[in-house]
């Protein structure tokens, strides 16, 4: 059981033989990097080396391919780093979260949500990329594992539910415990901000390779276990991006509006993704897997050895710009953790 007694719940939790797949052609591939090559491709095992993912726009936010690695400047925690390991164009391996938002507040936006989402999948999946899909509304459920089956991904999207009341008693993954999400007394709704840290800690913690999750939600979290800085900070240390589509039928919350948009932009700038708004518009939300497509497939790599090695814990800010003045999209940072 995770601390505080968290779990994600669902069947199909065992792992597939895609991952098994995949974790055999990883182990295959271990070894130091060769240096003449500088791409990311050979890097597996040297773990003194941090890794970053990134895309570089212009101003009007269109994505600009091909830099050289002299373009770049690298700074942890202020200071200038050497860049031992550089590629204009990652080809590893993708593993991706989808996180859909069941909450009685998007009930008239789920059916195009699971539609839009599933040509999305099929869309950006290739051979040896892998996925999940979690929903989440007064529970947090693991609906698909790890696969790069997209059908059996769709279909884990298309059994998504309205969920708005009940208990949320929910049991363990493998190994993990289980036992029902504390949030007894607390106004149930939306645990978005558990599902993030879930999903961060239990599935993408367990990764290598690229990483990114893609949350369907409105942005509102009532009854979660975590603050936003313990889903943030998970998702930091997963090595995550974070991208939301901010999904809402204004006209559910009347008057008022929703806020939700604010922390979903402190989670997305902290982990190297983006907000990007919505609404009801179903050619708006296939417009925003077509970018956030477009941007997985044209991410920068940077490998460095920081000048710092002490690993205490602590997190290090890490800032990459570029010389022509281009925007760099990328975490924040990351958690100096010491070897398991």
């Amino acid at each position: 059981m995770l601390a505080g007694g968290v779990a994600l719940t669902g069947q199909d939790v065992q792992m597939v033989p895609d991952q098994q797949d995949r974790d055999a052609a990883n182990k295959a591939q271990e070894g130091e990097p060769n240096e003449e090559q500088d791409t990311a491709e050979t890097l597996k095992v040297n773990v003194n080396v941090v890794q970053f993912f990134f895309n570089v726009k212009e101003k009007k936010g269109g994505l600009i391919p091909n830099l050289p690695k002299e373009n770049f400047i690298l700074l942890e925690d202020g200071k200038p780093q050497t860049i031992k390991y550089f590629s204009a164009e990652s080809n590893l391996p993708l593993t991706l979260g989808i996180l859909i938002d069941s909450s009685a507040s998007q009930e008239r936006v789920l059916g195009m949500e699971q539609e839009v989402g599933g040509a999305f999948l099929s869309q950006v999946l290739r051979e040896k990329d892998i996925a999940f899909v979690i929903d989440f509304n007064i529970g947090v459920s693991l609906l698909q594992d790890f696969t790069s089956n997209a059908r059996k991904l769709k279909a884990a999207l298309n059994s998504v539910r309205i969920n708005s009341g009940g208990q949320a008693a929910v049991s363990g993954l493998p190994g993990q415990g289980g036992g029902p999400v504390p949030t007894m007394g607390i106004a149930k709704g939306t645990l978005l901000y558990d599902a993030v840290y879930l999903a961060s800690h239990d599935e993408m913690g367990q990764q290598v390779d690229r990483k990114a999750m893609i949350l369907l939600t409105d942005g509102e979290d009532q009854g979660s276990q975590y603050k936003i800085k313990d889903a943030i900070e998970a998702a930091q240390k997963a090595d995550t991006i974070v991208y939301v589509l901010l999904c809402a039928d204004r006209g559910f919350y009347g008057f008022g509006g929703y806020s939700g948009d604010s922390e979903m932009k402190k989670l997305t700038a902290e982990t190297g993704g983006r907000v990007i708004e919505v609404g009801n518009k179903p050619e708006k939300l296939k417009a925003a897997f077509d970018q956030i497509s477009l941007e997985l497939r044209s991410q920068y790599y940077i490998g460095y050895v920081p000048t710092n090695p002490v690993k205490d814990g602590g997190f290090r800010r890490v800032l990459i710009q570029s010389k022509d003045g281009y925007k760099v999209q990328a975490r924040s940072g990351y958690y100096a953790m010491p070897a398991q």
